[in-house]
């Protein structure tokens, strides 16, 4: 993980209770789950991560996002905008 996802990891667990936030994980967590990717192993289904999401699983969803930011296998635009729109609400936290 380079300095900058770092920053955003340690932001993101500052901030993670945040409306805005939480928003944005739901939205990707739907979308993840919609287009039938496969991010990380998971206990649970997308949708149902979504549904039960709680301040402590945004540093994992954040994880989430900067890999589907950064991959090449993934290309739809939804998807990854909705990875971009967290990260940069963590950012701006």
């Amino acid at each position: 993980m380079d300095s900058k996802s770092a920053e955003l990891v340690k932001k993101c667990q500052e901030s993670a209770g945040s409306g805005d936030i939480m928003g944005a994980c739901k939205v990707m967590l739907e979308l993840i789950d919609k287009e039938k990717i496969k991010v990380e192993e998971e206990n649970q289904t997308y949708l149902e991560m979504a549904a039960n999401l709680k301040p402590g699983d945004v540093q994992r969803v954040l994880r989430m996002a900067l890999e589907i930011r950064e991959s090449g296998d993934i290309k739809d635009p939804e998807l990854k905008n909705a990875a971009s729109i967290l990260i940069r609400a963590i950012e701006m936290s």
